[in-house]
């Protein structure tokens, strides 16, 4: 990999007033990540704050629904209710050695938000929150737990109100406060160097799984299984078994309703390779090159692009891309509670519903790890609506 660059993913297509704002954070990345002090302040805090390492579950009830070993990687159970907290607290302690004294960030299903401010506040940082109005609406919850936190929550109301426009408008609003403010990226986006900044803070979770599942079953896993758009869980699970191709990796995006053109969140299936936020990535848009909108029920997986390095794994054939519908990922909801009593982020079920929909894909005999990455409080409204109207 050429620096900042997946194959011909990746890159830094910014505007020139951010440009000096990257190289001072790869810069201080390169610095501080490999010393012995930042190792032992952010491996503090992810145990004694974050709960690492999240339990490796055999998941017997849900295993002999599908027919095959499955182990659940329970990232629900990291303080917040999602993985989203291992980066968040990385790029939080990278921010005080920058000096800086402030965060913003972007955020959907509001889980990387809440992630932020935590983090935020655990590193004595303010925190400014860009999340688009429709989110607002469908995530209220994680709203209200981010502004019990002293977040400043500010609302996104250009473009559909989602993701992708309150990452514009963070962007935005970095280049005119960057001295004191740091951008902490919630996914394996953007330009260099947050691809690799997140993938690295997230890559605790398969580091974990390797250790754990040679204990429980004295072998690697057949296949690796996680739910994505820009790619963080995923890349996080994926990465200490890249290099082994004996383990097969597979990425789970949202389909939205259909496949049809305008209905469609599934960028790996009707996408093509394009800039968005700042790097060259699969991304829905149009036969005029325009940025098309991504429709899923998921808000977490609410994102036209998917991040540089999972594409270029994607695109060689490393990681199988699939999809799942939303009638599909509300079902894998209720199978899931109904053998395990947990109940699942919408973005997760996206990968348990891979698996109901692919039974006859496994042997009795097979070892999957399924990356379990966020519990569904925040979903509960809508799921009951889905199932009863309520």
């Amino acid at each position: 990999m050429k620096k900042g660059k997946f194959g011909k993913y990746g890159g830094q297509f910014v505007n020139e007033i951010l440009m000096p704002i990257l190289i001072e954070l790869e810069a201080a990345f390169e610095k501080h990540y490999p010393t012995s002090e930042f190792q032992e302040k952010l491996g503090g805090l992810l145990r004694d704050y974050a709960g690492r390492p999240t339990p490796l579950y055999y998941a017997r009830n849900f295993s002999k629904l599908v027919g095959c070993q499955v182990y659940l990687k329970r990232e629900d159970l990291v303080c917040g209710g999602s993985h989203k907290l291992n980066n968040a607290l990385g790029q939080a302690l990278l921010t005080k050695e920058m000096g800086k004294s402030r965060l913003i960030t972007e955020t959907a299903a509001g889980q990387h938000g809440l992630a932020t401010v935590m983090a935020g506040n655990v590193c004595g940082l303010e925190t400014e929150v860009f999340m688009g109005v429709k989110d607002m609406k469908r995530q209220a919850s994680n709203v209200k737990r981010m502004k019990l936190l002293g977040a400043k929550v500010t609302p996104v109301d250009i473009g559909m109100g989602v993701l992708k426009d309150a990452v514009s408008d963070t962007l935005r609003k970095w280049t005119a406060c960057s001295q004191t403010t740091h951008y902490l990226m919630g996914s394996t986006v953007g330009p260099h160097p947050y691809p690799e900044i997140v993938a690295t803070f997230q890559s605790v979770i398969g580091t974990e799984i390797k250790e754990q599942i040679l204990k429980k079953e004295d072998r690697p896993p057949d296949k690796i299984v996680a739910c994505g758009s820009g790619g963080s869980n995923a890349l996080g699970a994926f990465r200490a078994f890249i290099d082994n191709e004996d383990v097969k990796l597979v990425f789970v995006e949202g389909g939205g309703e259909s496949l049809e053109a305008d209905n469609s969140a599934a960028a790996f299936q009707v996408g093509k390779p394009g800039i968005l936020h700042g790097a060259v990535m699969q991304v829905l848009q149009d036969e005029h090159g325009q940025i098309k909108p991504s429709k899923t029920r998921a808000a977490g997986l609410n994102y036209p692009g998917r991040g540089p390095e999972i594409s270029a794994l994607c695109e060689s054939g490393r990681v199988k891309a699939y999809y799942a519908f939303d009638k599909e990922v509300f079902e894998a909801v209720k199978v899931m509670c109904r053998t395990e009593g947990l109940i699942p982020a919408l973005e997760t079920a996206h990968a348990i519903s891979y698996m109901i929909k692919h039974k006859e894909e496994f042997e009795k005999g097979e070892l999957v790890v399924l990356n379990y990455s966020g519990r569904g409080d925040k979903d509960l409204d809508a799921i009951m609506r889905y199932f009863h109207g309520a």
